[in-house]
Formats: C-alpha cells, sequence, structure tokens
C-alpha cells in the first residue's frame, strides 16, 4: 500500500522554514534526507511536494534521487491544514477504540469508506469530519487503508498527521498485521497461500484479477477454520493489501466467497449460501504498534449478525 497523498484536499500559501542538512546525511538521495528531517511526513508525500516546488534546495527546484553532500539549505513552505470539500455528516460510528492519535472502527457492511463516483455523501469519510472535525487538517480525513463497502470489520484511523505517517509505514513495512474470516464456497482441501500478482482485469476494468504480467505483488495466507457440507470457513491474513485481493486470491482457487456478487456468481447448490446479499467477508482481528506510545494492539470484532446467523444454519446441517 502507498503512501497517502494529499488528494481531496486545497492548500494555500503557507510561511517558510529554513534547514541545513547535517553532515551526516551526505550520501543520502534528497528524499531520503528530508525523510530524516520531517519524520512527520511520508517520503512520497515529501517527493510530491518536491516535484510542486514547496520544498527548494538552494534556491532551486531538489530532485528526489539527487545525492546530497551536507550543508545544503532547505526551505520548505509546509502546507497548512487542508480544506475538503466532502461535508461532515451525523452518521453512527462503531468506534471501538480512540484517543488522541487514532481511532479503531468496526464498520458495518453497507458503508462506503471514500466518497467517489454515485458515493458523495453517506461514507465514512463524511461520518469521521463529523465525528472529529480536526480531522479535516488530516489528509483523506486520516484514512489509512480501506475496506470494500460490503466487507464488514476493523479499520484504523490516523487522527493526527504523525500518526497517519507513522502507520501508512507500518503499512508499507507489513507490520499492520490484518486477519479476515472468509466463508468460501466448496471444500478447501488445507491451509495454503495464494501468491499471485494482481492488477485490473484486462477486459472487465472496474474488476480486479490475478495477472501473469506487469501486476503488483499480492500474497494472502488462509487456513481452514470450519467445514460445512457446500462450503469453507477460513481465516485470511494479508501479507499485502491490494485492492479486492482475498476476493480475487480466492477465486482463484475456485473458492470464492459466498454472497461475492462481482467474483463469485458460481452457484453452490445451497439457497442459503447463494441468497447471502453481500461477499461473506469480515475483517476481525487487527494488530498495529500505537504511533505515539510504540505499545503493540490488538483489537477484534465479532461477526456482524448476518454472518452469524448464515453460519448457524450451516451448522444446523
Amino acid at each position: 500500500m502507498n503512501a497517502l497523498q494529499t488528494g481531496g484536499a486545497n492548500y494555500s500559501s503557507a510561511p517558510s522554514q529554513t534547514r541545513s542538512i547535517p553532515n551526516d546525511c551526505a550520501g543520502l538521495r534528497l528524499d531520503a534526507a528530508l525523510a530524516k528531517l520531517f519524520p512527520e511526513h511520508s517520503r512520497s508525500r515529501l517527493q510530491a511536494w518536491l516535484k510542486e516546488g514547496v520544498i527548494q534546495i538552494d534556491g532551486g527546484a531538489g530532485d528526489a534521487k539527487r545525492k546530497v553532500m551536507g550543508g545544503e539549505v532547505i526551505e520548505f513552505a509546509v502546507p497548512p491544514a487542508p480544506t475538503f470539500s466532502h461535508e461532515a455528516e451525523d452518521i453512527p460510528l462503531p468506534i471501538v477504540f480512540e484517543d488522541d492519535h487514532l481511532m479503531v472502527i468496526d464498520k458495518p457492511a453497507g458503508l462506503v469508506v471514500h466518497p467517489g463516483n454515485g458515493n458523495a455523501t453517506g461514507t465514512l469519510m463524511n461520518a469521521l469530519l463529523h465525528h472529529a472535525p480536526k480531522l479535516a487538517e488530516v489528509p483523506r480525513a486520516g484514512i489509512v487503508h480501506r475496506l470494500d463497502k460490503d466487507t464488514s470489520g476493523l479499520m484504523v484511523v490516523a487522527k493526527t498527521l504523525p500518526a497517519q505517517t507513522d502507520l501508512v509505514r507500518q503499512l508499507q513495512a507489513r507490520t499492520v498485521k490484518r486477519n479476515y474470516l472468509a466463508l468460501a464456497l466448496g471444500h478447501v482441501s488445507g491451509d495454503g497461500t495464494v501468491d499471485a500478482p494482481m492488477g485490473r482485469h484486462p477486459v472487465q476494468r472496474t474488476k480486479m484479477a490475478v495477472v501473469k504480467h506487469g501486476g503488483k505483488e499480492a500474497r494472502t495466507h488462509y487456513a481452514v477454520r470450519e467445514r460445512f457440507a457446500k462450503a469453507t470457513l477460513l481465516e485470511c491474513r494479508l501479507e499485502t493489501g491490494r485492492t479486492h485481493q482475498i476476493r480475487v486470491h480466492l477465486a482463484s482457487l475456485g473458492h470464492p466467497c459466498a454472497g461475492d456478487p462481482v467474483y463469485g456468481k458460481a452457484k453452490s447448490g445451497d439457497v442459503r449460501l447463494d441468497a447471502f446479499p453481500r461477499q461473506a467477508l469480515h475483517a476481525w482481528r487487527l494488530a498495529l504498534v500505537h504511533p505515539a506510545s510504540g505499545v503493540e494492539m490488538t483489537w477484534e470484532s465479532p461477526l456482524p449478525d448476518d454472518f452469524a446467523t448464515l453460519l448457524a444454519t450451516l451448522r444446523d446441517d
């Protein structure tokens, strides 16, 4: 997952600050030296600001790949708080944990995370801006990763820019642990890993797919939790975080998520599975290092009622 940019926000002019690159940064790329000088900002954000001229070196434009010698003068017009065009809306938020640095949300199925085409309002971002107006000062209102609209479960949201940068770096380093429960159609023979790059479907551009060329690395680990006559409950652990990753990877095995309207159209022969109105996928466990305290924290979310009821009916067999 890439570090978040400043999308969705507009910046006005800001007073500049001047810093000198320390001599112990000699030999580093300019963007790496800047990341040491300004650790509250992600490296990709600093690269973008170099391109935009927000950051200048020795009075001129800076190339992120340029090697520094130490002593160069950096002028940095740090952008002030962004202003969002998205409206704050009073939408109930199931908050599992909250402090001054982050929030953990138990997102219900049906809630879109970020405004987009056809979803300008009624999203998690709109709800966050109402619950904590100061999130308007953080790119993307602190959202650092997403869940699909009809996937339920745990998400972390940063409440400050330093917390967001730290969480994005944890995601990039793959140290954030994200575990899901997925009800896969058919008999999954045993535990395993899908290591298959993903990209846009070559024909149906709104879908993702396993691709042989040009895809991004994608890896999903899965373990059998429970078996039913025509389905298998799996625990899935993401090593990467591609769009629709678990759904695409399970479908590539021939075991799509029950109810998946995009990747699981094959009928199972069990009306209860075929009638389930969304993909049976729930982000049940989240673990990360708190960006301020450095303490590893873990949260778990029970299955939502619709998913739990489906499993209960299958167990009745």
